[in-house]
């Protein structure tokens, strides 16, 4: 290889190359600035030691909402917090937004399709995250979360029920999807989508 090849070469192994320590850089920053944020909090003096600590009090609560004594201890603390008007609002969402996730009550559990428009051509992925809105009035409609490539949000819409078409994909990986703006998750090399299952009829209407 001589050296003109080497230099028409080039730039395509610095696009490679970038393609391969771009995201270890990004995720080495990340853990990086979680150690340095976490023993700011805890300035002991000895680096990764207050991340140490943090994650032993975090299994310790754990361990101590395990057993009678300890989930009593916690429950009063979260019957405190919930009677502090602001604190209420932020613990309530943040509480809720994890449940969502990770909790028993898992709420991103059922993906779909939404019709957008009325000729079916332009659709949006996201997830049920309500299936009765009775409290709104609205026995016919269901409430679906679109979440935001690049971005920790999202839009909730209520849609009626029948434009709500389920799909036959994991929950992870549907997230993974929107969230990369399309280009990670549901496979690699394959079709954007996996079929889906069939779109469910209306609820039968209420009568009065």
């Amino acid at each position: 290889m001589n050296f003109r090849q080497i230099l028409r070469d080039l730039p395509g192994y610095l696009l490679r190359g970038a393609l391969i320590t771009g995201p270890l850089v990004a995720t080495a920053y990340v853990l990086y600035f979680m150690f340095r944020t976490v023993d700011e909090l805890m300035p002991i003096g000895i680096p990764g030691l207050g991340l140490v600590l943090t994650m032993v009090l975090v299994a310790l609560v754990g361990y101590l909402s395990a057993n009678v004594i300890g989930s009593g201890i916690l429950e009063s603390i979260e019957r405190f917090v919930q009677r502090v008007p602001f604190v209420k609002l932020v613990y309530s969402s943040i509480k809720d937004l994890i449940n969502a996730f990770v909790g028993d009550r898992k709420r991103f559990d059922k993906p779909v399709l939404v019709r957008l428009s009325p000729d079916d051509s332009v659709r949006a992925l996201g997830f049920v995250t309500r299936d009765a809105l009775l409290g709104l009035g609205l026995t016919e409609h269901v409430a679906v979360y679109l979440p935001q490539s690049y971005n920790f949000a999202g839009n909730l819409l209520i849609v009626p029920r029948e434009a709500v078409q389920p799909l036959a994909v994991p929950s992870g990986e549907l997230m993974t999807f929107i969230v990369s703006g399309g280009v990670s998750g549901l496979g690699v090399g394959g079709p954007a989508l996996p079929a889906a299952s069939q779109r469910p009829s209306a609820a039968p209407e209420a009568r009065g």
